[in-house]
């Protein structure tokens, strides 16, 4: 059997895919590996054992003779970039986006019109680490010793596909994931980079593969693309020839809300309320807002957990209430986190006496977190828009009292589910399958 094996890239699990040519999931298997320390001893990926399984999996399919690989294409996390030398090896540990950086980029931001002018040209909120740009503007100049050697540099996706098909490219999933190197209002690479001396692969159309004999088969190998953006690319495919606009909530750590329909610039107002622009494969914008709420979601149900004296994951086993939610709206107070999302995420607890039982606090934690979505999805919305559709996808499409809290804030809205699951690993797989003939 002809398929596509995708590897699917994330934080905590790393999976890979084999998908047949009517893009059904034929196989699938899934690893942990342990953090290992950088070398400021800060956690980060074991990037080392992960290309030890990446390869070790393929060998594996291919020795096996069950599956014939046609096509290999990979979807990771963002903000993660590999430097190499002229030898085209490794330089630096997979450096955590979720690491301090120790830098005040004052300098870059003032160069280009300052902080607020960079941001929105580059439709990248000020992140720090989770901005990939000035993690090649950090180690530039906190690391010289490493920049002294670098002679490529890849996000994570790219990097993947080199291993296989020693090839220095770029797509635009990546590029345009808040990097600060992309300049939307021009469409190509920020000028900063220029300045800098610092110089990536032009990037190309995601559905452009390179065909390589890999253990004496011929296989097309993609170019890899940023998981986010990867699992709209089912939904854009499906909705083709449709006229129906549609909002698509990718959901897990970060709730991530994408409009692939915005026409508009980025603005100044949106920039400071957590929006950004992503890039489809084929270099279209999507304007979109990213929010830490699902790790916000996890420490607190557990913190209210222990705080009401309830096992462990009790907020799976409430039943949905409509009346409560629609009580919760109309009262629209926030409690837990009326000064805004702390630092540490942990909500304020003081007013919880105030709270009937277990159930109504943990229908107030949702609702606020809801409620942000909700804004969020409005905000990245075109003032002439016509959106008749909300896509959710990801661990809170199966929580019914979050998706319940959607239907009633969006009552003209229908609140939909991708069909199938693993989307970030279609959407890679999509782009492969006119190499399956």
């Amino acid at each position: 059997m002809n398929v596509i094996a995708v590897f699917d890239i994330g934080k905590t699990n790393k999976k890979i895919f084999l998908f047949d040519k009517h893009l059904n999931v034929v196989h699938t298997n899934s690893v942990r590996f342990e953090e290992i320390l950088d070398d400021d001893g800060c956690p980060c990926d074991d990037i080392e054992s992960i290309e030890n399984w990446i390869k070790a999996e393929i060998c594996s399919i291919q020795e096996s003779n069950e599956y014939r690989i046609k096509a290999i294409n990979f979807s990771t996390h963002g903000a993660t970039l590999v430097y190499l030398d002229r030898n085209g090896n490794r330089i630096t540990p997979l450096y955590n986006y979720l690491k301090p950086l120790d830098m005040d980029f004052a300098t870059l931001y003032e160069a280009f019109g300052g902080v607020t002018a960079f941001s929105r040209k580059t439709a990248s909120p000020a992140y720090g680490m989770l901005n990939s740009g000035l993690q090649i503007y950090w180690l530039k100049y906190k690391k010289p010793h490493f920049w002294s050697q670098v002679s490529s540099i890849l996000h994570y996706p790219q990097y993947l596909s080199y291993l296989f098909s020693n090839q220095i490219k770029a797509d635009y999933t990546s590029i345009g994931a808040h990097t600060a190197l992309w300049d939307f209002d021009s469409m190509r690479y920020h000028p900063w980079l220029a300045s800098e001396k610092i110089t990536l692969p032009e990037p190309e159309p995601g559905d452009k593969a390179f065909m390589i004999e890999l253990n004496g088969s011929e296989v097309a190998i993609g170019k890899g693309l940023h998981d986010s953006t990867s699992s709209i690319v089912p939904l854009l495919e499906d909705n083709l020839d449709s006229h129906r606009e549609f909002v698509f909530l990718s959901t897990g750590t970060w709730i991530i809300s994408m409009n692939p329909f915005s026409k508009e610039v980025l603005t100044q107002h949106q920039l400071k309320n957590n929006c950004l622009c992503f890039m489809t494969p084929e270099k279209r914008q999507i304007k979109s807002s990213m929010q830490f709420l699902g790790w916000v979601h996890e420490i607190n149900a557990e913190a209210l957990e222990k705080e009401f004296g309830v096992p462990y994951g009790h907020h799976k086993m409430l039943t949905l209430k409509k009346e409560l939610c629609s009580n919760t709206i109309s009262n629209s107070e926030s409690m837990f986190f009326r000064k805004g999302i702390p630092k540490d995420y942990l909500g304020d607890f003081d007013q919880v006496d105030n709270l009937e039982n277990y159930e109504h606090a943990y229908y107030q934690l949702v609702f606020e977190l809801a409620q942000r979505v909700f804004k969020a999805v409005q905000l990245i919305l075109d003032s002439s828009n016509n959106l008749k559709d909300v896509y959710v996808s990801g661990g809170f499409k199966r929580n019914q009292i979050f998706i319940e809290y959607l239907c009633q804030m969006m009552p003209n809205q229908k609140i939909r589910f991708p069909k199938g699951q693993y989307a970030s690993a279609l959407g890679a797989a999509m782009l492969m399958k006119s190499y399956m003939d």
